[in-house]
């Protein structure tokens, strides 16, 4: 199948959701988890609810990763911007979420240097083009976005760039999820898995989850059919009883993933225990700089007030990114809390579960 249309067949939707239905008959109930953000938001706009029995719970994760980052990184993001003669890069969904006092948005509008970039080689074009300034791109995402940004500081470094520097706040996801396993608040039969991520590491390392706790992972695209399938895929795993991981994404994702992205990330970052947003502190489930590469780190370059990081009142972002709630659950939901007026991450970025129930909740 070469084009979208294809992917979203009413009639094939149709026969997949009724061999949901038939193969999920005479089960006990079903929590299937995707740990995507963009599978969040495919799932609420597509209605793929609505298409599979109700035993059948979809239950979003920590998938979306400007949600997961933690205040205190939004705080020190801010603080770098108010140094004098810095110019702080960033993806746009970062502009909007707030920190403990303000916001990057906040701060461009009160005439600090803070760019929405579409890349981290923008960030570089910035630092060449602007040499008396320090360029600080910060460094959010999982292992989709960290060889982009291992690619530009290996750019930057044979280029002598002495300007450019990446704050790095890259998560790794397996830990992430071993972690929602350990802590058991939420039954999970089963893992729809990133395919953005998967991409770059391939079927491997979910190996761990099926062999360590017995729980079948299935690597799915965004598309209507390609999630449908991936659903009924994971209900076949646990019906037979026989767990392993299985690539619905075989137009992608390939078992060894994409060896020279993987060894970009191995060139430039080591692995650090890092704080999830609501979560708390997962080993091993960050990026930071190398030895090699640590003179591009700007908290190494640069001196920073003290900065004290206050908790979301109210706000239960930490608890929806563990799938321990749903937006709705908030009694800030659609109220004080909007994409327009966001108290939390999770309501700010295009792939946050509160803002796809927000966008599709009709």
């Amino acid at each position: 199948m070469k084009y979208i249309d294809e992917f979203r067949n009413n009639k094939l939707a149709e026969k997949l959701g009724r061999a949901i239905f038939d193969r999920a008959a005479g089960l006990r109930p079903i929590n299937l988890m995707e740990v995507c953000g963009t599978h969040t938001m495919s799932i609420c706009k597509f209605g793929i609810r609505r298409m599979i029995p109700k035993d059948v719970d979809l239950i979003s994760g920590p998938g979306c990763p400007v949600c997961v980052t933690p205040k205190s990184y939004i705080d020190k993001a801010i603080a770098f911007s108010r140094l004098q003669g810095t110019i702080v890069a960033t993806f746009g969904d970062m502009m909007q979420v707030p920190g403990s006092y303000s916001s990057l948005i906040d701060e461009k509008t009160n005439g600090r240097s803070v760019k929405v970039v579409y890349s981290p080689l923008d960030a570089v074009d910035i630092a060449e083009g602007n040499p008396e300034k320090k360029v600080i791109f910060l460094g959010i995402g999982f292992e989709t976005t960290s060889p982009t940004v291992a690619a530009s500081l290996v750019y930057a470094k044979k280029k002598g760039l002495k300007n450019f520097f990446v704050y790095p706040g890259h998560k790794v996801i397996l830990p992430a999820m071993e972690a929602l396993l350990e802590d058991g608040r939420v039954n999970i039969d089963g893992f729809l898995c990133p395919a953005h991520v998967s991409t770059i590491i391939g079927m491997t390392p979910y190996n761990i989850i099926t062999k360590r706790y017995n729980i079948p992972c299935v690597i799915a695209g965004f598309e209507p059919l390609d999630i449908l399938q991936g659903i009924l895929m994971l209900i076949e795993q646990i019906r037979s009883k026989n767990k392993y991981v299985e690539n619905q994404y075989k137009r992608v994702v390939k078992r060894s993933g994409n060896k020279k992205a993987l060894d970009l990330m191995k060139e430039v970052f080591s692995i650090e225990d890092s704080e999830w947003r609501g979560i708390g502190t997962i080993p091993k489930s960050g990026l930071t700089l190398n030895k090699k590469y640590s003179v591009f780190n700007p908290e190494n370059a640069f001196s920073l007030p003290p900065i004290k990081t206050t908790h979301d009142r109210g706000c239960i972002c930490g608890n929806v990114l563990k799938g321990v709630k749903r937006p709705p659950d908030c009694k800030l939901f659609a109220k004080s809390c909007t994409p327009v007026t966001p108290v939390g991450a999770c309501m700010v970025s295009s792939e946050g579960t509160c803002a796809a129930y927000y966008r599709y909740r009709q």
